[in-house]
């Protein structure tokens, strides 16, 4: 009887961890498209791309930081292109057979300073990255919060993510 009993604790509790979680579970996730510039991997959230794009010709524009490389004619559209080595102060980009531009999607809304689409140069991508809500640490104290790029630090088995703030890598300063 009392074997019989244990069965049934066990029981509820596998259920207990497997059963109410499983709706929060998928919310919980956050998917990252992750990329490396310089010797570092980044992450931004997958929904903020527009689309990853080998490198395409530009033209230089005077009076704008050394960061901005140029603009960009996609399907019509004219957008900034951003090298993110040197936003990052991490020197220049290097053009290889493995760098991309991964053109972010800006809001709508007309109250944000992050208005627009623009591209990014990355030297290669690395993967598409699934990580859990509560594996996401807030940026380290010492960074500005509402002047940094970094939304949190993703924590992965092997090694640790720094995941980017979109609306800051579209805020225009220029």
């Amino acid at each position: 009887m009392s074997n019989e009993k244990l069965e049934q604790i066990l029981q509820k509790q596998q259920t207990q961890i497997a059963g109410p979680d499983i709706d929060q579970k998928e919310d919980d996730i956050i998917q990252l498209v992750g990329f490396v510039v310089g010797d570092e991997e980044y992450a931004i959230p997958i929904l903020n791309i527009q689309e990853i794009i080998k490198p395409i010709e530009y033209t230089r524009v005077p009076s704008v930081p050394d960061y901005v490389l140029g603009v960009f004619n996609m399907r019509g559209n004219v957008m900034p292109l951003i090298d993110l080595a040197q936003r990052f102060h991490l020197g220049s980009s290097k053009m290889t057979p493995q760098t991309r531009y991964i053109v972010l999607r800006g809001s709508t809304d007309t109250g944000s300073s992050a208005s627009g689409n623009a591209g990014f140069v990355i030297d290669r991508l690395t993967e598409a990255i699934k990580i859990h809500r509560n594996r996401i640490d807030p940026p380290p104290e010492t960074l500005l919060k509402e002047k940094g790029m970094i939304y949190g630090i993703g924590k992965r088995d092997e090694n640790i993510l720094t995941i980017l703030k979109v609306e800051a890598l579209l805020k225009r300063e220029f």
